[in-house]
């Protein structure tokens, strides 16, 4: 089961998938280039919920759903966060159900 985390660092925000480097997935959709963000709802947000959400679920729900995980998740992230691939599936879910 793989693990999604984000914190803020010194040097910048770090975001990983298992202790690496989570692919910004620009070839997909680019919504930002200045990298991720959280806590709020906006552009940076955006291209980190598509990123997650290809990863953990793929392409198709990424495309379909990263307006909405934005929304419902990734805005409300703190400082630091962790999430896992089960919780990621499960947000999805109760999003398709809306």
């Amino acid at each position: 089961m793989k693990s999604y985390r984000g914190m803020r660092t010194f040097d910048g925000r770090e975001v990983t998938v298992d202790g690496q480097a989570l692919d910004s997935r620009y070839d997909l959709k680019t919504f930002s280039r200045n990298g991720f963000e959280w806590g709020f709802e906006g552009r940076e947000p955006r291209q980190l919920a598509l990123a997650i959400l290809a990863d953990a679920a793929g392409d198709g729900p990424a495309l379909e759903q990263a307006e909405a995980f934005m929304h419902a998740i990734v805005a409300n992230f703190d400082n630091e966060w962790e999430m896992t691939q089960a919780q990621v599936e499960e947000a999805l879910d109760a999003l398709s159900r809306r």
